[in-house]
């Protein structure tokens, strides 16, 4: 049974061992070898060290091609084209999958045609020291950013790669992104992942922790995304991680997303210890973008404002190219400039919303019960506690293929285009909370003169790409 303790120095050798040799490259990585490593790196490549001193929203875009010089031109092109302060590695599908061959096969692909065959970069199949010419061929901190619900080998190469800061975690890159995965068995493979980053931590070298904030990416709940996130960081701080950034997704309102990122990082700085970084990072919208270039950069500017305004740490940036799939480099590049553009202009103001305190309230009570409730439930142990939790369906996430979730939860915009909840399931919110989501959406249904119903969060789901932020009905509905 898992239990959130802190692996034994035995049990983290001995799964290290297990996980290194499920593919011919697992075998290069050494742990002292690998310290030497980063203790030879520059400060301005230190992840943790560049993200918590900064002074103003860092940016972020998402990247990943397969062939390593392609991978450097890329990231290059976004450092010194679009201004990205921190840089990512996408990782292909295939290796998300822990399907390495198949990942190599696309890699030799890729080398043979100059074709992007993969939709990442297959960190295993380039092995430590091609992470390694990576991280030396650029000026700015990397992150591995993926998807993979057991990430274990991938951590293990790319840490020892160079690589220091890591994405995901058991809830986020499991009930948002698979099926028949169990949420015990993924708890117990990121314990590793994050006990091998407390160990490079422990001999000073601080590896980074990114929980994937935005879930499910479509209408979540700010106090779902932030319970789970609370979650992922105390589960990480247990083996040991010491800087942890917590991730949230736009939804599209002003005052609920300040809000929220204040909300995320008070709960963050409540319930993590002392000892642990809390930092932020704002993800622009998340959902699916219009077609014309010229409406997808007005919604990646209304992310930016966000971002202005409530100053989180780190902004994962959009392009313009969304809604056609994997942008081009030139795309990615403009919007990491017109983020900067929005972030610094609006900075230089003191912009005041109304309504931030009151929406704050209600998405710290509404969160610290779902919290509460999955420590409470596994009476005092976390990981046992959101394993009950999830079952239960007192902690779910909207829209998700997990079975091991109720997946009962539904959510709606209401009339000022805050996202509330439809449909709680069991989940654990309170009656007086539950009545201001009722009383929110029965005012919407009110003003458009419908029932409040399923048909609201079909509209809203599609409202943003067809121009629009709720999804109102129009003379032919």
């Amino acid at each position: 049974m898992v239990t959130d303790e802190r692996l034994a120095d035995a049990d983290l050798r001995r799964i290290d061992e297990q996980v290194r040799s499920d593919w011919p490259t697992g075998a290069d990585v050494d742990f002292e070898e690998a310290i030497a490593f980063h203790e030879s790196l520059p400060d301005s490549k230190r992840f943790a060290e560049v993200l918590e001193s900064a002074d103003a929203p860092l940016l972020q875009p998402r990247a990943g091609v397969p062939r390593l010089d392609d991978q450097i031109e890329l990231l290059r092109h976004l450092q010194n084209e679009g201004g990205a302060d921190l840089l990512p590695t996408t990782i292909d599908s295939y290796t998300r999958d822990n399907e390495y061959g198949k990942a190599g096969d696309g890699l030799e692909d890729a080398r043979e045609t100059g074709e992007d065959t993969l939709n990442g970069f297959p960190a295993v199949n380039h092995g430590v020291e091609g992470c390694r010419d990576l991280i030396r061929a650029l000026d700015a901190p990397i992150e591995v950013r993926h998807g993979t619900p057991d990430a274990r080998l991938l951590a293990a190469i790319t840490y020892a790669g160079g690589f220091q800061s890591f994405e995901g975690g058991p809830i986020s890159y499991n009930i948002p992104y698979t099926k028949e995965r169990d949420l015990a068995t993924t708890i117990e493979q990121w314990q590793y992942v994050d006990r091998l980053a407390g160990a490079y931590t422990e001999r000073g070298v601080r590896i980074n922790r990114e929980p994937f904030g935005p879930l499910t990416g479509t209408l979540v709940p700010p106090c779902i995304a932030i319970a789970v996130m609370v979650i992922e960081g105390m589960l990480a701080a247990t083996q040991g991680v010491r800087s942890i950034t917590l991730g949230y997704g736009q939804v599209g309102n002003f005052v609920q997303d300040v809000a929220a990122l204040h909300a995320l990082r008070s709960l963050g700085e409540e319930y993590l210890p002392d000892p642990v970084r809390v930092t932020i990072v704002f993800h622009e919208w998340m959902g699916g973008f219009p077609p014309d270039e010229a409406r997808a950069n007005a919604v990646i500017s209304l992310g930016a404002a966000t971002a202005a305004i409530a100053e989180p740490d780190k902004v994962i940036t959009k392009s313009p190219q969304e809604f056609a799939g994997v942008p081009t480099q030139e795309a990615n590049a403009a919007g990491l400039r017109t983020t900067r553009q929005l972030i610094d202009m609006l900075l230089e103001q003191n912009v005041q919303l109304e309504g931030v305190d009151r929406e704050l309230n209600l998405i710290q009570k509404s969160s610290r019960e779902l919290i509460e409730a999955a420590i409470g439930a596994g009476d005092g142990d976390v990981a046992q506690g959101t394993i009950q939790a999830f079952e239960t369906g007192a902690l779910d996430v909207p829209f998700a293929p997990s079975e091991s979730a109720q997946g009962a939860v539904l959510p709606a915009r209401d009339d000022d285009g805050r996202v509330r909840i439809l449909e709680f399931g069991d989940l654990a919110l309170s009656e007086d909370v539950q009545e201001i989501h009722h009383n929110r959406l029965d005012a919407r249904a009110s003003t458009e003169g419908r029932e409040r119903s399923f048909k609201m969060v079909a509209d809203d789901v599609d409202a943003i790409s067809d121009g629009r932020l709720i999804g109102r009905p129009t003379g032919g509905d």
